[in-house]
């Protein structure tokens, strides 16, 4: 009986039959399976309602903290399970495309890493960043980018997907940043974990994750590299997209209609009841106060439109595609004018006919 016990030992390494055998017997312990529980509800809380927002498609998920907790508590084996319940739990509540089985691997893979670098061992700076980096480059980049080929071929064959660029940014960037939080939040947590009986051998876990100089100078340099590699991405992203993507629902009609404020105080023309303007791209370069405006006006056709059971509210909401293939819809011009947003002066204009 005594060998299924488990024991209150740490390990220099995962590499040992003992080691294993404490992660399976996890399994046994009633506070273990209270404890997964618990993490599988906080992370699942976290993935949908607490993000860090970095920039335009960039942002840090906050549900890794309860993950690398949890697993550094009860261990690879418990922790895979858990991560797989968090997949299939997580895609319920929020679906999100098609649910694809092979992608759970991502979730088990970080999970397993965080166990592997944490459990039953004395947490440092290094182990966390180790962790971390393997995570990053190795689940985030080299893992997940097959899968989600994968996915797609089966689920969208008539498109493909390449690695983003913000996906690559964002693991430049997140990685120190993560690294560090992620440091002082097993700092704080840690000893508690310890004192009731969950974690064993960190009582000098502030002393242990205390950063050393090389390290500090490690994670600033990376730092500076994540930094420069986000506002790169930032100046190309701005460049090249227009601002009127990101436009909400309720945001679009007004932007819309103060477009054709602008357009009717230019030219003075435009003033019929049934006439609207769409914003086709806004162009807004990084850290600029300028805004260049490409609009397309149109002529309404009420019978048309009243034929199509809409309303102008309805065409007010408009964004370029579904303008330009309404029938109701007949193009009078296309304006283009350049907006100072802070002082709301018009610095160029210029409106062409539709031919």
């Amino acid at each position: 009986m005594a060998n299924l016990k488990k024991s209150d030992n740490l390990y220099p390494h995962p590499f040992s039959k003992a080691y294993w055998r404490d992660a399976v017997l996890e399994l046994t312990d009633l506070r273990m399976l209270v404890v997964a529980a618990l993490m599988i509800a906080i992370r699942l809380i976290l993935k949908t309602a607490l993000y860090i927002p970095l920039a335009p498609n960039l942002k840090i998920n906050t549900a890794f903290f309860a993950n690398a907790l949890g697993a550094m508590i009860f261990g690879p084996v418990v922790a895979s399970i858990c991560a797989v319940i968090t997949d299939v739990l997580g895609f319920m509540l929020n679906p999100d495309g098609f649910y694809f089985p092979p992608l759970v691997l991502t979730e088990v893979a970080g999970s397993l890493i965080f166990a592997l670098f944490l459990y039953r061992a004395k947490v440092t700076p290094a182990r966390v960043m180790l962790s971390r980096f393997a995570i990053c480059l190795g689940v985030n980049v080299l893992l997940n980018t097959p899968l989600m080929i994968w996915y797609y071929s089966v689920f969208y064959p008539d498109s493909s997907y390449v690695l983003t660029i913000p996906a690559i940014i964002k693991n430049l960037f997140s990685f120190p940043l993560e690294s560090v939080a992620l440091t002082l939040f097993l700092s704080v947590l840690v000893p508690i974990t310890t004192r009731m009986g969950l974690t064993y051998g960190n009582k000098d876990v502030k002393e242990n994750l205390k950063f050393g100089k090389r390290q500090v100078a490690l994670l600033a340099v990376l730092f500076v590299v994540g930094l420069g590699s986000t506002l790169a991405y930032l100046n190309y992203h701005y460049s090249v997209t227009s601002v009127s993507a990101g436009y909400s629902t309720e945001e679009r009609p007004v932007k819309n209609r103060e477009a054709l404020e602008n357009i009717r105080t230019q030219t003075g023309d435009f003033n019929d009841e049934n006439t609207v303007a769409v914003i086709e791209s806004a162009m807004h370069p990084f850290l600029s106060k300028i805004t260049t405006y490409t609009v397309g006006v149109y002529q309404v056709d009420p019978e048309a439109l009243a034929g199509e059971k809409k309303t102008m509210d309805d065409l007010w909401a408009y964004s370029k595609s579904p303008a330009s293939k309404d029938p109701a819809l007949t193009r009078l011009a296309t304006v283009t004018f350049v907006l100072d947003e802070n002082t709301g002066e018009i610095t160029e204009f210029q409106s062409e006919p539709a031919k």
